[in-house]
């Protein structure tokens, strides 16, 4: 009999981290690694944003902070999600966390009781249905092939609701895909949450301005939706901040209410520092953003002709994030002389150990015939990460 709970035994690794762990692993011993794993921008967090930091270590900014953040940071994302997407929301309607990983978590546990059902388009990304599982909820799955650009259909959302039904995340920009839903797409499926109003959205856009779309599409913008989205966000990606773990989440009262409740007992108000440079990213010059999504966005054209270059992967174009999802599956069954890749966690082994680039096996994201390579690093590494991937997959037969 294990002596751990009910809820640990329930919950998987994470595979993007244990992915990067291993290629860790393996560099420590000298082995030239191209980690192509894990979701973080390569640059530095701006020069402005790390300045507020040092001024708020010398102002002495070091003391427990309010469980829902400062308010001059509560203040700013209010100004932020007005300004820049359109929404109304007041300081008491806003969760900052340490990072929007808490952020989705504490949605998820102020919302779901044991039975309830998560709708969670796949691919989705890792932490979704454990996050669901930790809250004694039920992840239902609904896929999105390559075909459709690995978004689901209206017709898909309604097929999958119950009366058991709680809530959907959506994720756009996605992970691990990079798909994209327009505003028009949102809409359609607000058109079909409109008629189960019992079933509440959390929107992960974390990945807003890592956009190549053009205007960032919102549930919360569609017509009766914003009292029933709970919209996540942060700093961690669009100003390459995730070590300074801050993320937010906008609701109703009452939800944004449960989950300050939730937080105040188990994390408490995220670092005070960080806070103090999270006002500046959102209040002061937004031009280091722009800088990034052109340089992303010229980093996604150049692996899409490469990985499109390798006999049997299908790609598609992402328009948002910094992930590639190719469709792997034409190997499965193939070896490398006592090598046999039966699936695509087995895939993303054989790359790591054979060309020395680390990525993630599809089957962690509910989508076993894919893999996700990260593009979050320079063009040297793609160009020679991509080159040896095609030389490492020829030598399957």
């Amino acid at each position: 009999m294990s002596v751990l709970s009910d809820c640990v035994n329930r919950l998987q690794p994470s595979a993007t981290l244990a992915m990067s762990q291993k290629s860790a692993e393996l560099k420590a011993q000298g082995i030239d690694i191209i980690n192509m794993s894990v979701g973080e921008p390569d640059f530095p967090t701006p020069q402005h944003i790390k300045d507020a930091a040092k001024q708020a270590i010398d102002d002495n900014w070091t003391r427990y902070s309010p469980v829902p953040g400062y308010p001059d940071l509560r203040k700013a994302i209010c100004d932020k999600l007005k300004n820049e997407n359109g929404l109304d929301y007041e300081p008491a309607q806003i969760v900052v966390g340490n990072g929007a990983k808490q952020a989705v978590c504490n949605a998820i546990m102020a919302l779901v009781n044991p039975g309830d059902e998560v709708i969670i388009p796949a691919p989705y990304w890792v932490s979704y249905p454990q996050m669901v599982l930790m809250a004694g909820g039920t992840p239902t799955y609904v896929g999105a092939t390559i075909e459709q650009d690995f978004k689901i259909t209206p017709d898909q959302l309604e097929a999958t609701i119950t009366p058991q039904t709680k809530a959907i995340i959506l994720c756009s920009p996605c992970n691990p895909t990079g798909s994209v839903y327009s505003q028009k797409e949102m809409e359609a499926l607000a058109a079909v949450l409109r008629r189960y109003p019992r079933v509440f959205v959390i929107a992960d856009e974390i990945y807003e301005h890592i956009n190549y779309s053009g205007i960032h599409g919102s549930l919360a913008k569609c017509e009766g939706m914003k009292d029933r989205c709970i919209v996540i966000n942060g700093v961690s990606k669009a100003y390459a901040m995730t070590g300074w773990r801050i993320g937010f989440l906008a609701a109703a009262p009452e939800i944004a209410k449960a989950c300050s409740k939730l937080q105040g007992q188990y994390t408490s108000g995220p670092c005070s520092v960080s806070q103090k440079a999270a006002v500046v990213a959102f209040a002061g010059p937004q031009d280091c953003i722009e800088e990034m999504r052109k340089a992303f966005e010229r980093r996604r054209d150049l692996i899409v002709k490469l990985a499109k270059e390798i006999p049997g992967f299908e790609v598609n174009v992402p328009e948002g994030a910094f992930y590639l999802f190719p469709k792997c599956s034409y190997y499965f069954g193939k070896r490398d002389g006592d090598y046999v890749i039966n699936n695509s966690t087995d895939f993303a082994l054989y790359l790591l150990e054979k060309a020395h680039v680390a990525t993630v096996g599809g089957d962690a994201f509910g989508s076993p015939e894919c893999f996700r390579m990260s593009y979050a690093t320079s063009d040297e590494n793609i160009i020679e990460a991509l080159k040896r991937i095609k030389e490492t997959v020829a030598l399957l037969k």
